[in-house]
This record gives structure tokens, sequence and C-alpha cells, in this order.
């Protein structure tokens, strides 16, 4: 019996939007409020924030007036293809120093990682920072959660740079 209340399958779906969302609005630097603004009205802040948490479930075509906002595909916010970008297990990954620092909050764990991971190296002029499978695993460590699950946290927080995605 449908009660009305969403399923899991449909709660995850929202997180999965929402983090995307969310990851698109942070790349772009702009407030939920700008958001509002820059679209004349039409994406409210409340709502558009209640998409990015996934307390709300988005319309197709919501979903489709986002994407158009923020000039991605719609695939980009709902496909299971996004999952084919994320690196494999083995592989290394390349971050894009820039979206980092502007990443959701959740990420600041990894961007103090990454920042002790340059002053190893010695590398600070450039945009972006490859690390190791190895490195990976120990920053999933700091999350407690295996390392394909960051892999899927970069995806969203839309930290690759544009080489690993």
């Amino acid at each position: 019996m449908n009660d009305g209340s969403p399923d899991s399958t449909e709660e995850d779906f929202a997180k999965v939007v929402g983090a995307r969302l969310r990851a698109l609005r942070k790349r772009r630097r702009l407030s939920l409020q700008a958001v509002e603004e820059k679209s004349g009205g039409r994406l409210r802040a409340v709502v558009v924030g209640s998409y990015e948490r996934g307390d709300r479930v988005a319309s197709i075509r919501r979903i489709a007036e986002l994407a158009e906002f923020y000039g991605v595909p719609v695939d980009t916010l709902v496909s299971d293809g996004a999952r084919s970008r994320i690196p494999t297990q083995e592989g290394k990954v390349v971050l894009d120093l820039d979206a980092l620092r502007n990443a959701p909050p959740e990420a600041e764990r990894l961007a103090t990682f990454v920042a002790s991971i340059q002053r190893q190296r010695n590398d600070f002029g450039s945009p972006v920072l490859t690390i190791r499978s190895e490195d990976i695993s120990l920053a999933a460590l700091l999350y407690e959660i295996p390392p394909a699950e960051l892999r899927e946290k970069l995806v969203a927080w839309g930290v690759l740079a544009a080489s690993s995605a």
C-alpha cells in the first residue's frame, strides 16, 4: 500500500540528484538566493535547497529546467551514466583543486588531506592534483567508508578534473 511517502528507491534518487545539483551550484559559486534571482524567481531558493538535501523529489519537468539553468544535459543529473565516470578501484584520480575549495562542507576532510599531499610533494603551482589509489583508500578511512563510495562522492561533489571524468 502506498501512503504517499517516498520509498527508499525514490529517496536514494532524490539524494543522488540533490548532491549533483548542489555540486553544480557550488561549482558556479552561486548561493541558493542567487539561483532564485538569476532564474527570475522560477527556481525558488527554498525549493532548490530541498531538492539538494534530497527532502523533495523533483519532477522530470523541474529536473529539465534545472539542467537547462546550469547548462548541463539532463542525464548529468539523473543517469547512472555518472557512475561510468567514476574511476576504477585501482585507478588514480585527478582532482580539480579549485572545485575542491568550493565543494560542500562534507569535503573539508578531503581538502585537508589533499593539502597534506601537496605539502609532501611541494606541489602548489598546479590547478589539479593527481592522487593514487592508495591515497583514495587513506582518504576513505577519514570518512569511514569504502574507497568506491568515496569515489562516488568525488563525482557528486564535482571535484574531479575533466581528465578524470
